[in-house]
Protein backbone atom coordinates (compact mmCIF):
# COMPACT_ATOMS: atom_id res chain seq x y z
CA UNK A 1 0.00 0.00 0.00
CA UNK A 2 1.28 3.46 -0.89
CA UNK A 3 1.74 5.51 2.28
CA UNK A 4 2.92 8.87 0.94
CA UNK A 5 2.78 10.75 -2.31
CA UNK A 6 5.01 12.74 -4.61
CA UNK A 7 4.18 16.44 -4.77
CA UNK A 8 5.88 19.56 -6.08
CA UNK A 9 8.24 20.56 -8.86
CA UNK A 10 12.00 20.41 -8.42
CA UNK A 11 14.57 21.61 -10.93
CA UNK A 12 17.69 19.42 -10.87
CA UNK A 13 20.85 18.90 -12.87
CA UNK A 14 22.00 15.73 -14.56
CA UNK A 15 25.74 15.42 -15.10
CA UNK A 16 27.62 13.83 -17.99
CA UNK A 17 27.66 10.47 -16.19
CA UNK A 18 23.87 10.49 -15.80
CA UNK A 19 23.91 11.25 -12.07
CA UNK A 20 21.09 13.32 -10.67
CA UNK A 21 19.93 14.04 -7.15
CA UNK A 22 16.52 12.86 -6.10
CA UNK A 23 14.77 15.63 -4.12
CA UNK A 24 14.84 14.83 -0.40
CA UNK A 25 11.02 14.88 -0.14
CA UNK A 26 10.88 12.30 -2.93
CA UNK A 27 13.52 10.15 -1.20
CA UNK A 28 11.33 10.02 1.93
CA UNK A 29 8.42 8.71 -0.20
CA UNK A 30 10.72 6.15 -1.84
CA UNK A 31 11.94 4.97 1.57
CA UNK A 32 8.43 4.70 3.00
CA UNK A 33 7.31 2.62 0.02
CA UNK A 34 10.26 0.27 -0.36
CA UNK A 35 9.58 -2.91 1.64
CA UNK A 36 13.31 -3.73 1.72
CA UNK A 37 14.40 -0.31 3.00
CA UNK A 38 15.57 0.19 6.57
CA UNK A 39 17.63 2.95 8.15
CA UNK A 40 21.13 2.87 6.69
CA UNK A 41 20.07 1.28 3.40
CA UNK A 42 19.31 2.98 0.11
CA UNK A 43 15.79 2.92 -1.35
CA UNK A 44 15.06 1.86 -4.91
CA UNK A 45 12.70 3.14 -7.56
CA UNK A 46 11.39 1.90 -10.90
CA UNK A 47 11.99 4.11 -13.91
CA UNK A 48 9.53 3.67 -16.78
CA UNK A 49 10.63 4.76 -20.22
CA UNK A 50 8.04 3.08 -22.46
CA UNK A 51 7.20 4.30 -25.94
CA UNK A 52 3.89 5.65 -24.65
CA UNK A 53 5.70 8.29 -22.56
CA UNK A 54 7.28 10.01 -25.58
CA UNK A 55 9.03 13.01 -23.95
CA UNK A 56 9.36 12.23 -20.26
CA UNK A 57 10.02 9.38 -17.87
CA UNK A 58 7.99 8.15 -14.91
CA UNK A 59 9.40 6.93 -11.60
CA UNK A 60 7.47 4.71 -9.20
CA UNK A 61 8.15 3.48 -5.70
CA UNK A 62 8.83 -0.23 -5.29
CA UNK A 63 5.40 -0.71 -3.66
CA UNK A 64 3.52 1.16 -6.41
CA UNK A 65 5.37 -0.68 -9.16
CA UNK A 66 4.71 -4.02 -7.46
CA UNK A 67 0.97 -3.19 -7.45
CA UNK A 68 1.10 -2.41 -11.17
CA UNK A 69 3.06 -5.61 -11.93
CA UNK A 70 0.62 -7.72 -9.89
CA UNK A 71 -2.28 -6.14 -11.76
CA UNK A 72 -0.70 -7.03 -15.10
CA UNK A 73 0.06 -10.58 -14.03
CA UNK A 74 -3.52 -11.01 -12.75
CA UNK A 75 -4.95 -10.44 -16.23
CA UNK A 76 -6.31 -13.80 -17.38
CA UNK A 77 -6.97 -13.39 -21.10
CA UNK A 78 -10.14 -15.00 -22.41
CA UNK A 79 -10.30 -13.16 -25.72
CA UNK A 80 -7.73 -12.00 -28.28
CA UNK A 81 -8.34 -8.40 -27.12
CA UNK A 82 -7.58 -9.31 -23.49
CA UNK A 83 -4.48 -11.21 -24.59
CA UNK A 84 -3.29 -8.13 -26.50
CA UNK A 85 -4.00 -5.95 -23.45
CA UNK A 86 -1.86 -8.19 -21.25
CA UNK A 87 0.94 -8.48 -23.83
CA UNK A 88 1.09 -4.71 -24.41
CA UNK A 89 0.99 -4.04 -20.64
CA UNK A 90 3.87 -6.45 -20.14
CA UNK A 91 5.91 -4.91 -22.94
CA UNK A 92 5.20 -1.22 -22.29
CA UNK A 93 5.39 -1.31 -18.50
CA UNK A 94 7.31 -4.36 -17.31
CA UNK A 95 9.58 -4.63 -20.35
CA UNK A 96 10.37 -0.92 -20.56
CA UNK A 97 11.28 -0.21 -16.96
CA UNK A 98 14.44 -0.44 -14.94
CA UNK A 99 15.02 -0.63 -11.19
CA UNK A 100 17.47 1.98 -9.90
CA UNK A 101 18.98 2.31 -6.45
CA UNK A 102 19.38 5.70 -4.81
CA UNK A 103 22.99 6.00 -3.62
CA UNK A 104 24.17 7.20 -0.21
CA UNK A 105 24.31 10.78 -1.54
CA UNK A 106 20.67 10.70 -2.68
CA UNK A 107 21.48 10.31 -6.37
CA UNK A 108 20.59 7.83 -9.09
CA UNK A 109 22.43 7.18 -12.30
CA UNK A 110 20.06 7.38 -15.23
CA UNK A 111 21.11 4.92 -17.94
CA UNK A 112 22.23 6.45 -21.23
CA UNK A 113 19.26 5.01 -23.14
CA UNK A 114 16.80 6.87 -20.92
CA UNK A 115 18.85 10.08 -21.05
CA UNK A 116 18.87 9.89 -24.82
CA UNK A 117 15.09 9.49 -24.81
CA UNK A 118 14.86 12.88 -23.10
CA UNK A 119 17.51 14.33 -25.41
CA UNK A 120 19.86 14.82 -22.47
CA UNK A 121 23.44 13.91 -21.95
CA UNK A 122 23.61 16.48 -19.18
CA UNK A 123 21.77 19.63 -18.14
CA UNK A 124 18.59 20.73 -16.43
CA UNK A 125 15.71 18.39 -15.64
CA UNK A 126 12.47 18.87 -13.73
CA UNK A 127 11.06 16.35 -11.27
CA UNK A 128 7.29 16.79 -11.13
CA UNK A 129 5.22 15.06 -8.46
CA UNK A 130 2.14 13.19 -9.65
CA UNK A 131 0.92 11.45 -6.49
CA UNK A 132 1.76 7.77 -6.91
CA UNK A 133 4.72 8.54 -9.19
CA UNK A 134 6.86 11.42 -10.36
CA UNK A 135 7.82 12.51 -13.83
CA UNK A 136 11.27 13.49 -15.10
CA UNK A 137 11.38 15.99 -17.94
CA UNK A 138 14.09 17.92 -19.74
CA UNK A 139 13.56 21.41 -18.28
CA UNK A 140 12.95 23.10 -21.64
CA UNK A 141 10.42 20.45 -22.67
CA UNK A 142 8.64 20.71 -19.33
CA UNK A 143 8.31 24.48 -19.64
CA UNK A 144 7.20 24.21 -23.25
CA UNK A 145 4.71 21.33 -23.04
CA UNK A 146 3.45 21.16 -19.48
CA UNK A 147 3.45 24.91 -19.00
CA UNK A 148 1.60 25.50 -22.27
CA UNK A 149 -0.92 22.77 -21.49
CA UNK A 150 -1.68 24.23 -18.05
CA UNK A 151 -1.96 27.78 -19.40
CA UNK A 152 -4.36 26.68 -22.16
CA UNK A 153 -6.47 24.73 -19.66
CA UNK A 154 -6.68 27.63 -17.22
CA UNK A 155 -7.51 30.14 -19.97
CA UNK A 156 -10.47 27.95 -20.97
CA UNK A 157 -11.90 28.00 -17.41
CA UNK A 158 -14.41 30.56 -16.11
CA UNK A 159 -13.32 33.54 -14.03
CA UNK A 160 -12.65 32.46 -10.43
CA UNK A 161 -12.04 28.81 -11.35
CA UNK A 162 -10.98 26.73 -8.33
CA UNK A 163 -8.73 23.75 -9.22
CA UNK A 164 -10.06 21.88 -6.17
CA UNK A 165 -13.33 21.38 -8.10
CA UNK A 166 -11.41 18.93 -10.30
CA UNK A 167 -10.92 16.73 -7.24
CA UNK A 168 -14.13 17.19 -5.32
CA UNK A 169 -16.77 17.38 -8.06
CA UNK A 170 -18.67 14.20 -8.92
Amino acid sequence: MITASFTGEYPQRIDGKGRMSIPSDFRRVLEANDPDWTEGLNPSLYLLYGEHLKDHLQAYTVAAFNEVAQGIMAIKPRTPEENLRKTMSQRLILGQSVRLEVDKDGRVVMPIRQRQKLGLTEGEVVFSGAGDHFEIWAAATYDEKVGAEMRAFLEAQPEGFDPMTLVWSA
